[in-house]
This record gives C-alpha cells, structure tokens and sequence, in this order.
C-alpha cells in the first residue's frame, strides 16, 4: 500500500479526540511511508489530516469539484491539486489513485463516501483494504446498525468483515497491508417469490 484515500469531515467536529485521531492517522502514514489522497479542503478534519502530513515532509494529494473552488475551501499549501467537474468524478478519482481507504469521523460526504467504495468491494469491482477509525465511540451507532444488516441477511457476513474497524491509526494500516478480499461466488442469494 503506497497511497490510502482517506474520507473524512470538512468541520472538525465539537470534540478534541476528532482532530488529535487525524493528526495521529497523518503521523501513522508518514511512519509507513504512504502518501495521502484526500478530499483537496484545507479546513475541517480534512486540513488537519493534510497539514499533518505536509508538515512532515509526506505527499498529499487533493481532489476537488470544481464548485468548491468559489467556497474558497481547497487547501491552499497542496502542490497536487486535482480539480474534478462532479463529486462522481472526484470519488471515481481517489478509487483509482489508492491502494485503500480509510473513514475518519464526518458528516453525510464521509458516510457516502465509505459506503460507496463498500459497495464497488460488495461486487467485486475492486480488492482493496477499507477501515474506519472510531474517535470517542463516534462510530459505535454506525457499527452497531451495520451488525444488524448482517443479523437481518441484507450483508453476507463475507461483506461485512470487508470494513476493518480499530481505534487506532497504526493497528489500522497493519490490519489494512494484511487483508485480504474474500472470495465472492455471488453477492447476493436469490429468492424465489
């Protein structure tokens, strides 16, 4: 794994453990030597993650639709600044330029996001790693409902171990170059009516 996409909230959210896990997944990344692709902002979780990694001599690379650019929101320090006509493209985008994914807490975008990416593994559409990082129990609700898709049969229990799940940065990107996709004859069962 070389360059990991990491989805992640344009606000920092009301709580400290949010921005101290981004800087934490920044210096994770740095240690490894990976390179980060992101979503281009410079504010929210998404600058803190960029500026962490620019402060330490890493790569970053932003993403960005071309309507942020009148926000004033893309980061203003990145050398490598890719602007994109949609938010498809730009996802479509950091899909391809990364070797895996990583949730940090967000908003809607972060859950699209992390979801879709889910979906494109759930069809065999690519192989690669995705795992969240739970700040302060940000996600529990979120696992919690995620454990109940699989309970009720609407996620094959070989998808639902496709989201690998830690608290911490480093444990993460060690699970993250150790995964492997499961095998998948067919994603879902066919019932007859």
């Amino acid at each position: 794994m070389k360059r990991i996409a990491v989805f992640c909230g344009s606000s920092a959210g009301k709580k400290e453990d949010y921005p101290m896990l981004a800087r934490a997944l920044g210096k994770a990344m740095l240690d490894e030597g990976m390179e980060l692709v992101y979503g281009g902002a410079g504010i929210g979780l998404m600058g803190v993650l960029a500026d962490t990694v620019l402060d330490g001599g890493g790569k970053v690379t932003g993403v960005i639709p071309d309507f942020f650019s009148r926000k004033e929101i893309a980061h203003p320090g990145l050398l490598d600044l890719l602007y994109v006509a949609s938010m498809h493209e730009r996802k479509r985008l950091m899909a391809e330029m990364s070797d895996g994914f990583i949730a940090l807490p967000g908003g809607f975008g972060t859950l699209d996001e992390l979801f879709e990416i889910t979906t494109w593994a759930q069809l065999d559409l690519h192989r690669k790693p995705i795992g969240m990082l739970n700040a302060g129990g940000y996600y529990d609700g979120l696992f919690g409902f995620m454990d109940r898709m699989l309970e009720e049969g609407f996620v094959r229990a070989a998808h639902g171990s496709m989201i690998l799940r830690d608290e911490d940065p480093q444990r993460l990107l060690r699970r993250m170059r150790d995964y492997e996709a499961p095998e998948q004859s067919k994603w879902i069962d066919l019932i007859k009516a």
